[in-house]
């Protein structure tokens, strides 16, 4: 299975302290206009999610650097209706959770292991994340290659859920859709609490960043 690009790092502002040194990233913002039209319905056709050709890729940083990695996409589908996207859920397998910034293999193996457990993921209680389309509304004049959607949805991670909303690319073609887009995703409303300022003080340089991006590259084909 392929490693997951979609949806923003669960994958993490999991940035571990202690986990190597990087320069943090400063994530760009993009201004959009949303078209006036009624935004779509969650009805259609179904298109299955391939894992294989889909990539989930979190970021996440702290006050002494960075860390990048991916998840799996276990499964998946979108709804497609005249063409468009309408609908459609993803869901993450959190055990595949994976650093690729840190060679070190016994870093790399503490802080993936650090990611896995009660202090982040909890993967042996909580296995999935589920990322469901709610609503999707074009925008209008988008160019060639940019954003072409405004979507919302329910990110739901250690059985707590959050609605989510970002601009995302689009496009239905030869019956094969195709979503990509960066997705902030704040790690206190789910409960990941380790190094969180909004749950402990003065944790100074040990201090991680409550928000992460996770960034989805998904194909589905009917």
């Amino acid at each position: 299975m392929k490693k997951t690009a979609f949806l923003a790092s669960l994958a993490a502002a999991l940035v571990f302290a202690g986990c190597g040194d990087s320069t943090t990233e400063t994530a760009e913002t993009t201004e959009t206009t949303v078209a006036t039209e009624a935004p779509a319905t969650a009805e259609g056709e179904t298109y299955n999610v391939v894992p294989e050709q889909s990539d989930v890729k979190w970021h996440g940083t702290k006050v002494t650097g960075e860390h990048r990695g991916e998840i799996e996409v276990q499964r998946g589908e979108l709804k497609v209706a005249d063409g468009q996207v309408t609908g459609g859920t993803i869901v993450m397998d959190m055990a595949t959770i994976s650093n690729t910034d840190l060679t070190d293999k016994e870093y790399n193996d503490k802080l993936v292991g650090h990611l896995k457990s009660d202090d982040f993921f909890g993967v042996e209680k909580y296995p999935t994340a589920t990322f469901e389309l709610t609503n999707l509304t074009p925008i209008a004049g988008a160019a060639a290659g940019a954003p072409n959607y405004n979507v919302e949805g329910n990110l739901t991670i250690k059985d707590k859920t959050n609605k989510v909303d970002f601009p995302a690319t689009i496009s239905v073609e030869n019956g094969v859709a195709k979503a990509k887009a960066d997705v902030t995703v704040d790690r206190s409303k789910y409960d990941v609490r380790y190094g969180s300022t909004s749950f402990f003080d003065n944790l100074g340089d040990k201090a991680i960043s409550d928000e992460f991006t996770v960034s989805f590259d998904v194909t589905a084909r009917k």
